[in-house]
């Protein structure tokens, strides 16, 4: 399922009863009864637009706005490159707790109770910012904010597909995902313009802009907390689990077994790396783009201004990698994931040469760095389809939410290591260099897609 343009991802189901495959035996069509018996009755318009306004906005406030922030107020990129990427862990490992948060309580309790948590790390980051201590202290609060956002994905999803029936689950999808991707758009395109109109009114006190922009997300998010307490309807299924500790270790454990034996070993493990590598290029750029975009001419950047990045990386950018997502689920459901596959595998790593010429051009025209954006990430979006649709390949059978799940935490794991040295390489070799590099890296992309195998008939349209 997210968040810059790595992070614009659509949110992944989580419903880990599923995934333990100890959900309730109650029919689809009896559950819907129930429901409509025991729950509110609320259209879905309701409550599905905030849930996952709550959902997408912290983990781009966290990936991508932070790296900013950070920029901003002196740091390094290999600083701000090791840092931020540790705050991903909480998303790669997401999958060994998401037991427990059906185990106890409620869906709907979870939900609430995150986004309460997630206004208190928001003005911790705040309060924090003009402190002495305020790096360490801004970075626990992310972190907090990080477990948080993970473990509100796992219960947003969860109650989205206790409280919907089919049917609506379904319906409703599109309206989820492009909720998520507005707040995607509102993190980057607005926040960052926003932080620097207001650095401009207050004479370059960045860290005291930031507090109050931080300050206003945290009274977003009490909102949220206020209405959703009072909007969200109570499914009569939302209760909590009644197995037992020592049922879920099993089913934890046979979980990850099955995981494993899906495919001969020599084809799963072939399959992890390209999990796990397939988006290397992307991962090592995630962070540096921000930066290169930011920093002024004499750091290497491009310069552009706050409001300027808005508009090109985080609006026009961003509607490409929108459109390249629809398109690319398009021609999988014509023709079938392995016809597209390799087009796909190209359009996520070619496009990537546009850094390599506006790092040699270093032209500020909006116009221009907003087109080699809009290409650059319409390609992401493209060849994203391909391993989406190839975890979901990969996962058909028992467990397969719960095997997604694991697939999704391998993913970010590949997103997380690299983003950890991409800001040493760079400052080592510079922004021009370290470009170049990135091209040579898609060949690892090439090597792992290459032994990938994809039944033709797979995302056909039937």
């Amino acid at each position: 399922m997210k968040k810059n343009k790595r992070t614009g991802n659509a949110p992944e189901m989580n419903n880990s009863r599923s995934s333990l495959n100890v959900q309730r035996s109650t029919p689809p069509a009896q559950r819907s009864t129930l429901n409509a018996q025991h729950s509110t009755h609320r259209s879905p318009w309701a409550w599905v637009p905030t849930l996952y306004i709550a959902e997408g906005l912290p983990n781009v406030i966290v990936m991508s706005v932070a790296v900013v922030m950070y920029m901003q107020l002196g740091m390094s990129d290999s600083e701000i490159g090791l840092y931020t990427s540790w705050l991903g862990l909480p998303w790669v490992i997401k999958p060994f707790w998401s037991p427990f948060v059906d185990l106890y309580k409620t869906k709907r309790w979870w939900v609430i109770t995150m986004q309460i948590l997630l206004g208190s790390s928001l003005a911790g980051v705040a309060f924090t910012l003009n402190a002495s201590f305020w790096f360490q202290g801004t970075m626990f609060f992310f972190f907090l904010m990080a477990f948080s956002s993970a473990t509100h994905d796992i219960a947003a999803d969860g109650y989205y597909m206790l409280e919907l029936d089919d049917h609506d689950q379904a319906w409703y999808v599109g309206i989820r995902n492009t909720f998520y991707r507005l707040a995607v758009i509102f993190g980057k395109g607005v926040l960052v313009p926003v932080a620097g109109v207001l650095q401009l009114s207050f004479r370059d006190q960045k860290a005291f802009a930031w507090s109050l922009i931080f300050y206003g997300l945290a009274g977003l998010f009490i909102a949220f907390w206020l209405y959703h307490n009072f909007i969200m309807p109570r499914p009569a299924e939302d209760k909590p689990g009644k197995t037992s500790p020592r049922e879920v270790f099993e089913g934890i454990m046979k979980m990850f077994v099955t995981f494993f034996n899906k495919l001969p070993p020599r084809q799963v493990v072939f399959a992890m790396l390209f999990f796990l590598l397939y988006r290397l290029p992307e991962a090592m750029l995630a962070k540096m783009t921000e930066t290169f975009l930011l920093r002024p001419n004499s750091e290497g950047g491009l310069g552009l201004t706050p409001v300027d990045y808005g508009l090109a990386n985080g609006t026009v950018g961003l509607i490409g990698l929108i459109l390249g997502g629809i398109i690319g689920g398009m021609l999988a459901g014509r023709d079938g994931l392995k016809k597209w596959f390799w087009p796909m595998v190209c359009a996520i790593t070619l496009p990537d040469i546009v850094y390599v010429w506006m790092s040699y051009a270093m032209s500020s025209n909006l116009i221009v760095v907003s087109s080699c954006l809009f290409v650059e990430q319409f390609g992401y979006g493209l060849g994203f389809t391909a391993l989406t649709l190839y975890m979901l390949y990969y996962c058909k059978g028992e467990f397969k939410t719960s095997h997604y799940a694991i697939c999704t935490g391998i993913t970010y794991l590949g997103l997380m290591l690299p983003g950890m040295v991409s800001g040493y390489i760079k400052d080592a070799v510079g922004y021009n260099t370290f470009f170049i590099i990135i091209m040579g890296l898609c060949l690892i992309t090439f090597f792992v897609s290459a032994f990938v195998k994809i039944d033709p008939e797979f995302g056909k349209k039937r």
